[in-house]
């Protein structure tokens, strides 16, 4: 019996062996069934798609920056260029200590302070993930040195690229602008326009001027490259390219050489300057002094040079002649006549007795000429060329500010001119509706009369100011002031020029305008307030001066530049043309805290005529001399 019941257990083993033998077999089978399907899936079915991530671990596509556009003034002389060197790059992402990997990089290649400074500045801008150069212009021996001991830091890679050059420096720096990293605000720009394929691989983008306006131009078209990699991620190979195409080059309307003149004429005075051409509206020069070297923002400005520039007292990155807004002072005085001429206030004849004063009807307060015994009699020809004040605080009393107003803007005062760069103010015309919203009051007949001589709430650009002479210059008919000369396309290598503006009305009538271009010679001749500025020229110029007053004076006080500092000095302004029967040059000057217009900026003006008329330069540096100006303070 004990042997059946052996035999039955030993039978009941082994049929448990069986069955799991069995089901060990099935599920291996399964096992293999599943194997084998998801492998022909892999394989078979989902052959392409693999096949294409696999070639993508292979292949690298790779963006190819475009050379940027290059920017020539009206001769051909570059302002802007580019050059190719080597930058060593850092991955932060891929680095474990940055600043230890740095110090370490010190041994072999020199990293200054101030590359240490931008790289940091640079990584609280950027992704960690980018790629970011904490060395620029690597020379020959450098890349050498790097390349034996690349080993060594991970993270890092030597890269070719391109950098924008500026190689006249300071020179029509605000005009020119310059290139600066792309930030935020630059990326969502970018994406908003639907640009960012065309953006890839680029580090930097225009900011201002010439280089910010016409940033699509100046861009081209971004290639690409494939490029085999190793399991390190190192080229191996190139195996297609799709090439980049450049950007485009511009023409741009300002003359180098009369720019650098215009300049260097400032010596060291705060100001700016616009040269337009009043047939064509093209700026020959622009100048705002002082400027600033647009090279230090290509590798990325460091906060050193930055906390220099953005907080200097002379405001160097601040376009004067575009943003700064200034009281017009006596400059307003040829357009206060061609008003009263428009309006038939009064007559080329009508004569006033100047004291020396003018009060309102009923007012106590007395608005003083600048000369303190007065100029006798007066019509407009010689109020024009003496400067009298007192002519001007009784017909802007007669005209009444609505009317200034509307006058004043047919001439662009009061509305950006729209010339073709970023950051233009509009100045201010004031008028009764104005002041009401602005400050909830009423406008007095005190403010009129202040406007009248340019002073008071009335506030314009030298860039305004230019234009509305090259109005005058012209016989009448409104410019349009513009930077672009010509656009030469990459590809074809023809030039295209920017769409003509629309012409306007003329701002005034041919007979008034023809008189006050009349009166305006006369200021540079004996006895006007430019005669300095006009003495021995070999061409009839016609001009005004101007003086702002930069604070205010109490009533009945008198302004004692002695007791004053000199950053409270008042500003010297002065518009010109020349020749004056066939203007080629319209002028507007300003200098901040130069007290005079004819004796300050008349020397200015006189340098940049004989220059563009005659070709002649000056022969030693140019006098200016605030002391002897003929008009006094408005």
């Amino acid at each position: 019996m004990m042997v059946g019941q052996a035999l039955r257990d030993q039978q009941r083993e082994l049929t448990v062996f069986r069955n799991r033998l069995m089901l060990s077999g099935l599920f291996i089978i399964v096992a293999f069934a599943i194997l084998l399907g998801r492998f022909s899936w892999l394989q078979v079915v989902q052959r392409e798609y693999y096949h294409t991530l696999a070639e993508a671990n292979r292949i690298s596509v790779l963006p190819v920056v475009p050379n940027r556009g290059l920017i020539l003034d009206r001769n051909g002389e570059v302002l802007a260029a580019n050059y190719s060197a080597y930058t060593l790059e850092i991955t932060p992402s891929k680095v474990a200590n940055v600043e230890r990997a740095i110090d370490d990089l010190s041994t072999l290649i020199d990293v200054t302070p101030r590359d240490r400074r931008r790289f940091k500045k640079l990584q609280e801008e950027s992704k960690n993930f980018e790629s970011l150069p904490i060395r620029t212009r690597l020379t020959e021996e450098e890349v050498a040195r790097f390349a034996v001991n690349r080993f060594r830091f991970p993270g890092f890679e030597i890269k070719a690229r391109l950098f924008r050059s500026y190689p006249q420096g300071e020179v029509a720096s605000h005009a020119i602008g310059y290139i600066g990293r792309i930030n935020d605000a630059d990326v969502k720009r970018i994406d908003d326009q639907g640009l960012t394929a065309n953006y890839k691989g680029t580090d930097h983008i225009g900011k201002l001027g010439i280089e910010g306006a016409y940033e699509k131009e100046l861009h081209g078209v971004t290639g690409s490259e494939q490029v085999e990699i190793d399991a390190g991620g190192r080229a191996i190979r190139a195996l297609a390219r799709s090439e980049p195409l450049s950007g485009n080059n511009l023409a741009v309307t300002l003359d180098l050489k009369l720019q650098k003149i215009a300049e260097e004429a400032f010596l060291d005075y705060k100001g700016a300057l616009v040269a337009i051409d009043p047939k064509t509206g093209e700026i020959l020069a622009l100048v705002s002094k002082p400027g600033f070297d647009p090279n230090l923002f290509v590798d990325g400005i460091d906060p050193q040079n930055w906390d220099a520039l953005n907080n200097s007292p002379d405001k160097p990155l601040n376009n004067r002649a575009l943003r700064g807004q200034y009281p017009p002072g006596s400059t307003i005085k040829p357009f206060m006549a061609l008003a009263a001429l428009e309006y038939r206030k009064r007559s080329t004849e009508f004569t006033i007795s100047d004291p020396g004063y003018f009060a309102l009807p009923g007012v106590a307060h007395r608005y003083r000429d600048w000369k303190k015994e007065g100029h006798g009699l007066v019509n407009m020809h010689k109020s024009i060329v003496i400067s009298c004040d007192t002519y001007y605080y009784g017909l802007a009393n007669e005209l009444g500010i609505d009317a200034i107003h509307s006058f004043l803007t047919r001439f662009g005062f009061g509305a950006r001119t729209g010339i073709d760069i970023d950051g233009e103010l509009a100045g201010l015309a004031p008028s009764q509706e104005w002041k009401w919203q602005r400050f909830k009051q009423k406008w007095y007949a005190g403010d009129t009369v202040s406007v009248g001589i340019g002073q008071g709430y009335l506030l314009t650009t030298p860039l305004q100011l230019a234009a509305a002479t090259a109005t005058i210059a012209n016989g009448g008919v409104p410019v349009h002031p513009h930077l672009l000369r010509s656009v030469q396309d990459a590809k074809t290598q023809e030039l295209r020029s920017p769409a003509a503006a629309a012409a306007n009305d003329a701002a005034a009538r041919p007979e008034n305008i023809a008189f006050v271009r009349a009166a305006m010679v006369d200021v540079t001749r004996p006895g006007g307030t430019a005669a300095q500025a006009g003495q021995g020229a070999a061409y009839a110029m016609a001009a005004k001066t101007g003086t702002a007053q930069v604070v205010g004076m109490k009533q009945g006080e008198r302004y004692d530049e002695k007791r004053l500092k000199q950053e409270h000095w008042d500003h010297a302004l002065l518009i010109a043309f020349a020749p004056a029967d066939d203007p080629k040059l319209a002028l507007a000057i300003l200098v901040e805290n130069g007290k005079h217009g004819g004796s300050t900026a008349g020397p200015i003006a006189r340098v940049v005529f004989d220059y563009y008329l005659t070709g002649k330069k000056p022969a030693g540096k140019v006098t200016l001399d605030p002391g002897a100006g003929d008009e006094e303070h408005d």
